[in-house]
């Protein structure tokens, strides 16, 4: 909406409320006809001060293209940082393995610690396991719910991601991903809204998780599994997506922050 001069519009309220009611015989007249003017004054305070306020702008701006841009913005920081994370690790790497060559305390421990990069999960790995793939269920074209459901029975929480990944590690899963991102034991599973967020990046569903081992171990803790089993409980009345499947796979390596906040030496 468009507002015109503060002062032209403020003038020709007050102009119009003297007139009409100098244009009224001077006898006793009902309460609404001298109501209907001073509600057409207040009318034009209203307008001219809020014209004023806004001073050609809106007075409620959107935020949210601002907020998408910004959201946008930091993922392409973080895309930026990973990168400039992966070329620094791979100066290093070339740089001691350089001085291995040379130096016999640095290739010993250089061999020792790449002994301990499989178990650690700094390596990719390939082999027999099973996938898991979580799914919301599909919007009806009427927008309409399904019957006694609500918005938050339709969609994958962080619980039902977690009960799948403590079922895996539980039933033996020697290397983990989600959405194909390496994951290890200390790796924190958290839901915003029906969006996971894991190692600072999001991912919307179908959360995919694959994990090698043995596969009839890991689909036997899967079936005896709480949070499991009550999700598939409500997989059909809510259509919402749940599917395992047994393949060879392929779990890439660990690229998140290895540094460490606390720890202790087991006694």
């Amino acid at each position: 909406m468009e507002y015109t001069s503060g002062a032209a519009s403020w003038q020709k309220a007050l102009r119009r409320a003297v007139a009409a009611l100098l244009r009224r015989p001077q006898r006793r007249q009902p309460g609404w006809s001298v109501g209907v003017p001073l509600i057409a004054l207040a009318a034009g305070l209203l307008f001219t001060t809020t014209a004023t306020t806004a001073g050609g702008t809106a007075l409620r701006e959107d935020r949210r293209p601002q907020l998408a841009q910004l959201i946008d913005d930091r993922r392409q920081q973080v895309a930026d940082s990973e990168a400039r994370a992966a070329e620094l690790r791979a100066r290093i790497e070339g740089q001691t393995a350089a001085l291995a060559g040379s130096d016999q305390p640095i290739a010993t421990q250089r061999d020792r610690a790449a002994r301990l990069r499989e178990a650690a999960g700094f390596t990719a790995l390939t082999g027999t396991g099973v996938t898991v793939e979580l799914d919301d269920a599909p919007q009806r074209g009427d927008g309409s719910l399904p019957d006694g459901a609500s918005p938050d029975d339709l969609v994958v929480h962080q619980g039902d991601v977690q009960a799948v990944v403590n079922a895996l590690w539980a039933g033996g899963a020697e290397a983990m991903s989600i959405m194909n991102v390496r994951v290890l034991t200390t790796s924190a599973v958290r839901c915003v809204g029906n969006t996971l967020l894991l190692h600072g990046r999001v991912y919307s569903p179908p959360f995919k998780i694959v994990a090698i081992g043995d596969p009839a171990a890991l689909q036997r803790a899967l079936a005896e599994s709480e949070g499991v089993r009550l999700f598939k409980e409500v997989v059909d009345h809510y259509q919402l997506g749940y599917r395992e499947t047994v393949s060879t796979v392929t779990v890439p390596a660990f690229e998140g922050s290895t540094a460490l906040r606390s720890a202790q030496v087991p006694e």
